[in-house]
């Protein structure tokens, strides 16, 4: 098994329940932080963090994201018909980002079923998953963060934030050990604790490295929270075979799959921005807040 991570999954085949309307004919994946989807910031993290080949798992009503990262050969004529140099050649540029791939996930089963349907697309090689509602504003990208500890230690890797109070409640949760800073050696993991029941404020977020001997705990994983079949409880069963690793990223986590961690972010990033940053800055002062 090679010790380089070349494949990247990104499971996309959710409801996206927490924002309907609008996810009722589009998927969440593509709202748009300021005038980019979401799911396009995940996959520019992992090919800056080296990523060469992607699966995209999607379920129906899903194809504007397929089209997204497609050639659109009308819109790019007429961008080269009117003189758009520069809008064509971002246009383009999404088309060439990766080598995309896609399969589709009947049901939606839950995160570990979802990434079930990469076993054939891993062939026998440890890959990242990277969950679109967690976009990681970070100087060096997330993925390569978690990837070099991955290189480190030749284990699974999954990323970490602290979260404090009953908030923990909404999160897989880590028991582990600091064995360099802000890199635990994991203990055990639960799937969504009470706040009295969590082992520590060391929350899973939605980036893993996992080994292929993953998929075998997810098939033989029963049903669990919501009755779906958790990621977290397939590795928790592996976890007792093989050693399993956290990182605390460094940067800012914005969830971006809840509606005010969505505005939230779209307020970050827009005043980060060289066009807009500046007019936005003034506008938000102008307000009697």
């Amino acid at each position: 098994m090679t010790n380089k991570i070349r494949k990247a999954v990104f499971p996309a085949a959710g409801l996206g329940t927490r924002f309907l309307p609008a996810t009722k004919a589009s998927p969440k994946e593509m709202l748009p932080l300021v005038d980019k989807p979401l799911i396009q910031y995940s996959v520019e993290e992992a090919v800056n963090s080296g990523i060469e080949s992607i699966l995209i798992v999607t379920g129906r009503e899903k194809s504007p994201i397929e089209n997204h990262f497609d050639i659109s050969f009308e819109l790019e004529h007429i961008l080269r018909e009117k003189g758009k140099t520069e809008m064509f050649d971002q246009v383009r540029a999404i088309a060439n980002i990766a080598r995309i791939s896609y399969t589709r996930q009947q049901q939606a089963l839950g995160l570990g079923h979802a990434i079930l349907q990469a076993k054939d697309f891993a062939e026998n090689e440890a890959f990242a998953v990277l969950l679109a509602d967690d976009v990681v504003d970070a100087e060096k990208p997330a993925l390569r963060q978690m990837i070099e500890v991955y290189e480190k230690y030749n284990a699974p890797v999954i990323a970490t934030m602290q979260v404090e109070g009953e908030a923990i409640s909404r999160f897989g949760v880590i028991d582990a050990d600091e064995v360099e800073p802000d890199v635990f050696k994991i203990k055990d993991m639960v799937e969504k604790p009470s706040f009295e029941d969590a082992p520590s404020d060391l929350a899973i977020i939605g980036r893993y490295i996992l080994t292929p001997d993953i998929f075998d705990e997810i098939e033989n994983t029963e049903k669990g929270a919501g009755g779906e079949i958790q990621i977290t409880d397939a590795m928790r069963n592996l976890l007792k075979k093989r050693d399993f690793y956290a990182v605390k990223l460094q940067g800012t986590r914005h969830d971006a799959g809840d509606k005010l961690g969505f505005l939230i972010a779209t307020v970050e990033f827009a005043l980060k921005r060289h066009d807009l940053g500046e007019d936005f800055r003034k506008y938000l002062k102008s307000l009697e807040l």
